[in-house]
């Protein structure tokens, strides 16, 4: 049998039935069901704050925080739906927007963040030449065009302050004192818990009017939320309850992380149909596990900033030298090498180990604080990563650092 005959009947089955999805489109994070399982508080309270722009009245700003998974964005999404439902029916003035700060070539610059709140009015301005006062200027008169609500919904939001700095929204949360025509409401969504503690005290006070906490799901809200959503997904028959709760288990222990779970069940349901599986099973969730997690850490180190990609590359020449105790002078050493070499300006050791432990966090490394008494603390670093995934990484993600 040819190549080319084996890959005519690979297309050739997967085209003539479905046996394992039904509508896998609703397993994805952009897809926004009826139901939304136990977040009925939260989209209570923020209907009730946005409420006024059904008046003609300027709502509070809302800051709305909690882990990757919890329900933020899905809740926001699902009440403004809603909201513009009514609103179109009533010819209401209102424009809300949405944009995730995380999206490359949008927010990498304020210049850029400005430009895209621009071409929401249906102007454009270049990618660069104007200087930013010019496109601030161009954007106030656009905001200002007519007598309306204008509700500005940044997800992420902790994304955008760690790239470009908190002054855009100390901009944003004072504009309304310089608009005549319209009011200017703005939703801050973030996964940080900490983040508002680190804007300057004018900016928080302005964005965190209203402020809405999400818990993470325990692995029962995760298996309701997973059953309905696979009832969906799936044609009957081909996934068990015994499934939908491991997913939910193992999604649990990630701090209640839905789109984790959601993510477990999808990619479990992919492998058992490229498998020829008639059924979805455990074992396929375990190899959906491991997929996810190397996916997860390769996503995390290509989006951080290029000085954490670089105290990693020093974490991991350490490691491939055979030290199996690396602490934190050894890591800045190498990690100032590398600055140098790359022209880059080294950040102080007491930043560096604030980066490392990030990385921790991440669990992209092990770092352990080790008291050396009188000599202060270190850090003790082990790498915890497969070699296959190491050279992944080195190839793709820190091959541009010499």
């Amino acid at each position: 049998m040819t190549i080319q005959t084996s890959l005519g009947d690979i297309f050739k089955t997967y085209g003539s039935e479905r046996p394992i999805f039904k509508e896998k489109e609703t397993l994805s994070i952009k897809f926004t069901p009826e139901n939304t399982p136990h977040r009925e508080k939260q989209l209570k309270q923020v209907a009730l704050i946005l409420a006024p722009l059904l008046r003609n009245d300027k709502p509070s700003n809302i800051f709305i925080y909690g882990k990757t998974g919890s329900g933020k964005t899905l809740v926001v999404r699902s009440v403004v739906d809603n909201l513009l439902g009514t609103i179109n029916k009533g010819n209401i003035p209102v424009k809300i927007f949405y944009i995730n700060c995380k999206m490359k070539k949008i927010t990498d610059t304020e210049y850029r963040l400005l430009a895209q709140l621009v071409s929401n009015f249906g102007e454009e301005v270049p990618y660069t030449g104007l200087p930013t006062s010019e496109v601030y200027k161009r954007f106030y008169e656009l905001l200002d065009k007519e007598n309306q609500n204008v509700v500005l919904v940044l997800d992420e939001i902790d994304a955008l302050v760690k790239k470009i700095g908190d002054g855009i929204l100390y901009n944003l949360t004072r504009i309304n004192q310089d608009l005549e025509k319209t009011k200017l409401t703005l939703i801050g969504i973030s996964n940080d818990l900490s983040f508002i503690d680190e804007l300057d005290p004018r900016v928080r006070s302005s964005l965190s009017e209203e402020e809405i906490i999400f818990p993470p799901y325990n692995a029962n809200e995760l298996r309701d939320i997973l059953t309905e959503r696979a009832n969906l997904a799936f044609n009957p028959g081909v996934i068990s309850s015994k499934v939908v709760a491991k997913c939910s288990a193992l999604a649990a222990q990630e701090h209640g992380d839905a789109r984790r779970a959601l993510d477990l069940i999808r990619i479990a349901g992919e492998i058992a149909e490229r498998k020829d599986s008639k059924k979805v099973e455990e074992i396929h969730v375990d190899m959906a596990e491991s997929k996810l997690d190397t996916d997860r850490i390769l996503e995390i180190l290509r989006t951080q900033p290029k000085q954490s990609q670089v105290v990693f590359k020093a974490i991991l020449q350490s490691h491939k030298k055979g030290n199996t105790n690396i602490q934190t002078g050894d890591v800045y050493d190498l990690y100032t090498n590398i600055c140098a070499k790359n022209n880059l300006n080294p950040l102080t050791q007491r930043r560096v180990s604030d980066l490392i432990a990030e990385l921790d966090m991440f669990g992209i490394i092990n770092a352990k604080v080790l008291s050396k008494g009188r000599y202060g603390r270190t850090k003790r670093i082990k790498v915890n990563l497969p070699k296959s995934l190491v050279e992944n990484i080195e190839g793709s993600i820190l091959r541009e650092f010499y």
